[in-house]
């Protein structure tokens, strides 16, 4: 048995064109999406998907809590919260190791974009509630919307992707600024775990990930914007 849940699998919006072999697309999404009240857009960080709750420390796999030394830091915050977390877990990008994008202005290693609760994700005020009280930031909020057409819609979240990470986004091969990763939009209300993929969407760049299976052997720390000035 699991010690932990992995997080939901989440679709592609039908125009995001950064999906592989593994992806799938909600082709659905605006049937899903008229649904809902209000929908937030998140920014999709360039790191790895991880999760606390009162049993470690857990990345990929949920079977076991983490080995990899990029979540070491982690582990040091969960054994200071760990008696607090009761049924909470806490999804959050660990940004510790550098992926395709290096992050030039990054304030901390580890941002929270969604909260469970035993069979029910914590709405987006309740995660902003929870991840202050824990004193950890949450994923950038970069816009509120109220589904009005899907015309519209559309035309909002292609603008937003088209900007830089909030956090000054570097590729790591040219060295070149570029665009953010993509976005992750969400339900602003709590849902269920079984209508996750009804309530979660998300669109990714076209060829995002430049580095392959091998980059955990010669992986490198982000440095946080604090440790550059001095």
């Amino acid at each position: 048995m699991s010690l932990s849940r992995k997080y939901g699998r989440t679709f592609h919006y039908p125009f995001s064109p950064g999906t592989t072999n593994d992806d799938r697309i909600n082709h659905q999404y605006w049937d899903n999406i008229t649904a809902i009240d209000k929908i937030v857009h998140t920014e999709k960080l360039d790191g790895e998907n991880t999760c606390l709750n009162q049993y470690g420390v857990f990345a990929r796999s949920h079977a076991a809590p983490t080995i990899h030394p990029w979540a070491n830091y982690l582990k040091e915050r969960w054994h200071l919260i760990k008696y607090d977390l009761g049924d909470l877990e806490i999804f959050g990008e660990n940004l510790y190791a550098i992926h395709s994008i290096r992050y030039d202005n990054l304030a901390h290693h580890f941002y929270v974009f969604g909260i469970r609760v035993l069979d029910q994700w914590l709405s987006w005020e309740e995660v902003q509630f929870y991840a202050a009280l824990l004193d950890f930031p949450t994923v950038p909020e970069l816009k509120i919307v109220a589904p009005l057409t899907q015309k519209v819609f559309e035309k909002t979240a292609l603008a937003i992707v088209q900007q830089p990470s909030s956090f000054d986004s570097v590729d790591v091969h040219t060295q070149a600024p570029c665009r953010m990763e993509g976005i992750v939009s969400r339900n602003i209300a709590a849902y269920t775990v079984n209508n996750f993929q009804k309530n979660v969407f998300k669109y990714v760049r076209k060829d995002h990930v430049k580095t392959d299976e091998h980059w955990t052997r010669n992986w490198k720390r982000a440095p946080l914007k604090w440790e550059k000035r001095s």
